[in-house]
């Protein structure tokens, strides 16, 4: 049995949404020192606020955070920022057809990544809130 699904193979050779945003909305960086896996998203969000128009990636890491990256990329691009926050280390996984079990961390830091880039534009867009108790 192959290490890797055909979609993981197929992201990882060929990842959707490389590179950067210049004017982006929203950054979010995460990495593993363990592993030197690092991830960064941009965001661009919709002049309404609510919807993500684009969203790119650069990640140094292993193929399965690669796939990984261009996966989460996939899943939230078109999405209302809401449905972005919903994004999940299991929905990842799943959407790449299983990730052997010492490579779900990496669906974890591609999750957090965009979770993070969402968070920058929030702080950007609405700095009154950052003193507001969660």
């Amino acid at each position: 049995m192959p290490l890797y699904s055909e979609k993981v193979m197929d992201h990882f050779q060929h990842p959707r949404n490389v590179g950067e945003i210049p004017d982006a909305d929203g950054i979010g960086e995460v990495g593993n020192p363990v592993c030197g896996d690092m991830m960064t998203f941009y965001i661009k969000v919709s002049p309404d606020g609510k919807t993500l128009e684009d969203i790119k990636f650069k990640t140094f890491g292993c193929g399965a955070a690669i796939a990984v990256s261009s996966m989460v990329s996939e899943m939230a691009r078109g999405k209302t920022i809401e449905e972005a926050l919903k994004i999940t280390r299991d929905m990842v996984a799943q959407e790449l057809g299983g990730l052997p079990a010492n490579k779900m961390h990496c669906s974890n830091l591609g999750a957090d990544a965009l979770r993070k880039a969402i968070e920058d534009y929030q702080r950007k867009k609405y700095p009154e809130r950052k003193n507001e108790k969660k």
